[in-house]
């Protein structure tokens, strides 16, 4: 299996694509780009700030959720605002209209109580070490080594890293680029509000600041509402941009994208709205703009962490262990749940207050280098060093 030379790699528009890929940034989502064997596209979407699985994919089968999550309790399918049916015991968020059509297209397969070899509560460590794919910090990601195998990747050229980095989980001694639309960058409402909780309480700082956000667009609305229609917008963008490039005939066939907003200690309902919206809407651009490409394409869905099973104080939710990914894809063998379920049960809970996991998210990862870019056994041992106790998962993409 071999790709098209890269000198055939000519998108419109986006004169400052060079070697092996690409990223771009705008707001608080990013996408990079890097090049795989054969015309099969894996796309990885990072969500930061740890998705409450628990409430994007609800165990309403489960007796004992209902008393665990209290407010955020949705309803059960066919009542109004109720979960839309997984099959007869999860149910998915209302807001995932998009994914849910591609679950019931069999083109998307959720696994849920799943979470990394760690088990840190620190946003910044779970997120190096979901990049990394080790239990310990490394300087290379995971998909960057798994592509050291490509015969072809180490003959590209040195890409150009131009504003917002490229992610960890790209990094390492393949080469990519790095793009930033100019004028673009523009900080997430969620930091600016959280920025504006800080001073609020100085009186001093708490008008001035305020004055300053209403002057650079930012509507002063209250903690935990929903992102505005700008912020929502960024990441479908990006999401039809790299559809567009996924879908060149020589270009690359990897990417990786990421989304924040998901850190909701603090009105959840609300606050999870914006974010929740966008990778819907995201993964809606993601493949209409693939096109026929999407057939032969695998999205992964990630987070570094769940959040804890009960509802706070503030009806929020703090950070936790097992949570839920997302594979879609026309290339993936969907419409199922597949979950080792463990309960949420008075003794289930991992140390009485998360969802317990039973599954490594780097099993589903090898399972699709495996069985979709189809890399040899060795190039997935490289990915993933030390991780022998993580098993491929066989089965998740369509023979």
């Amino acid at each position: 299996m071999t790709d098209a030379p890269h000198s055939s790699f000519r998108p419109s528009r986006r004169g400052l694509l060079l070697g092996l890929g690409a990223t771009f940034a705008l707001g608080r989502a990013r996408v990079a780009f890097g090049q795989a064997p054969g015309d099969r596209r894996l796309v990885v979407i990072i969500l930061r700030g740890a998705l409450d699985g628990l409430y994007a994919v609800q165990p309403y089968g489960d007796p004992g959720a209902a008393e665990l999550r209290g407010a955020l309790m949705l309803p059960e399918p066919g009542q109004e605002g109720g979960v839309l049916d997984l099959g007869g015991r999860f149910g998915l968020h209302p807001g995932f209209a998009n994914l849910h059509a591609l679950y019931r297209g069999n083109e998307a397969l959720v696994v849920h109580a799943v979470a990394g070899p760690y088990r840190s509560r620190s946003h910044f460590e779970a997120q190096d070490m979901l990049e990394t794919g080790a239990g310990q910090r490394l300087t290379s990601g995971w998909l960057n080594r798994a592509l050291q195998a490509v015969p072809e990747a180490g003959q590209a050229r040195a890409g150009i890293a131009i504003g917002g980095g490229v992610p960890l989980l790209l990094r390492g001694p393949v080469p990519v680029g790095a793009y930033a639309p100019p004028g673009q960058e523009r900080p997430s409402e969620d930091l600016m509000h959280r920025l504006a909780e800080l001073q609020g309480a100085d009186p001093r700082l708490a008008g001035p600041f305020a004055e300053g956000m209403r002057a650079r667009g930012f509507a002063m609305q209250a903690l935990g509402a929903p992102a505005s229609d700008a912020d929502r917008a960024s990441f479908p963008a990006l999401a039809a941009a790299a559809g567009r490039l996924l879908a060149e005939s020589g270009g690359p066939r990897v990417a990786a994208l990421e989304i924040g907003g998901w850190d909701t200690h603090i009105g959840q309902a609300g606050r999870i709205m914006g974010p929740l919206r966008a990778l819907d809407a995201g993964i809606g651009q993601l493949k209409a703009s693939l096109g026929d490409a999407w057939a032969r394409t695998a999205v992964l869905v990630v987070t570094e962490f769940g959040r804890t099973a009960r509802v706070n104080g503030n009806l929020g939710t703090d950070h936790g262990t097992g949570g839920v990914a997302f594979l879609l894809g026309g290339a993936v063998a969907g419409g199922r749940v597949v979950a080792d379920w463990p309960g949420l049960a008075q003794g289930q809970l991992f140390e009485n207050r998360d969802l317990q996991p039973t599954r490594d998210l780097r099993s589903i990862a090898k399972g699709l280098l495996r069985d979709h870019l189809r890399l040899p056994e060795a190039a997935v041992a490289q990915a993933f060093p030390d991780s022998r106790d993580a098993a491929p998962i066989a089965g998740l993409v369509r023979a």
